[in-house]
């Protein structure tokens, strides 16, 4: 195991890491997206994006799209490269604002964090189908883990610290539960050569109905190379 220091909330900081680990010309058979914050104050980025946003998603979408190159030259015909990306349950309930991904207009903890996980759902769909057009041996899928008991709950109200804190044993996760799915989709003989699929409790189920809407996924791609700065070459693409 081998440490390499990226700070998901800094543009700066992800195209550093991807620099140090291309210098090291290893294979990269799997990507896992799973850093994130919820229901974090309304506060920014040192690049000026909302919180919510621009680490749990905006950060992602800028890491993966720098080390496609790698994933591609990993993958084989007979073992896809792998791309698992972290969402939640919230999706089903977040709004996608394209006028207003920052949330400059009302800003809502709960809205803003429910949208940056429905913006990775989007993401992961219209990355699958960008890599099938190319004919890339990489898959890309979403994972919903569950409710888990961590520290990613240390922003919510002291009441709802409290229930959780009497009743986490009962209803929440563990980590190593919480992770379950997300190993599935990165090892699984079952998983091999299947993309585009949401999973939870390591099944295939459906998510929300928005997420499929493909002139959404296309809108938001789009608008998000121009935010992290990278060329949209998906828009010569169906």
């Amino acid at each position: 195991v081998e440490f390499l220091y990226c700070d998901l909330a800094s543009m700066k900081s992800i195209r550093q890491f991807v620099q140090r680990f291309r210098a090291k010309n290893c294979p990269l058979h799997v990507l896992v997206n799973n850093a994130g914050v919820m229901l974090v104050p309304e506060r920014k980025t040192e690049d000026g994006f909302e919180e919510h946003f621009g680490l749990n998603y905006l950060g992602h979408f800028l890491l993966t799209n720098l080390l496609l190159d790698t994933l591609k030259q990993s993958g084989t015909h007979s073992h896809n490269a792998r791309i698992i990306t972290v969402s939640s349950a919230t999706h089903y309930v977040g709004k996608l604002h394209l006028n207003d991904l920052q949330s400059r207009c009302s800003y809502s903890p709960h809205g803003a964090y429910a949208q940056s996980k429905l913006a990775l759902v989007l993401f992961t769909y219209r990355l699958q189908h960008l890599l099938t057009a190319n004919g890339s041996h990489v898959t890309a899928n979403v994972v919903d883990p569950g409710v888990v008991n961590t520290e990613l709950y240390k922003h919510v109200f002291w009441v709802v610290k409290v229930v959780k804190w009497m009743t986490a044993w009962l209803f929440f996760k563990t980590p190593e539960e919480g992770a379950s799915t997300t190993i599935y989709a990165a090892v699984s003989p079952e998983m091999e050569g299947a993309g585009g699929c949401y999973l939870y409790n390591e099944e295939r189920t459906k998510s929300a109905d928005v997420a499929y809407d493909e002139e959404l996924q296309r809108r938001l791609w789009t608008e998000s190379c121009k935010m992290v700065g990278i060329s949209d070459e998906a828009s010569r693409l169906p």
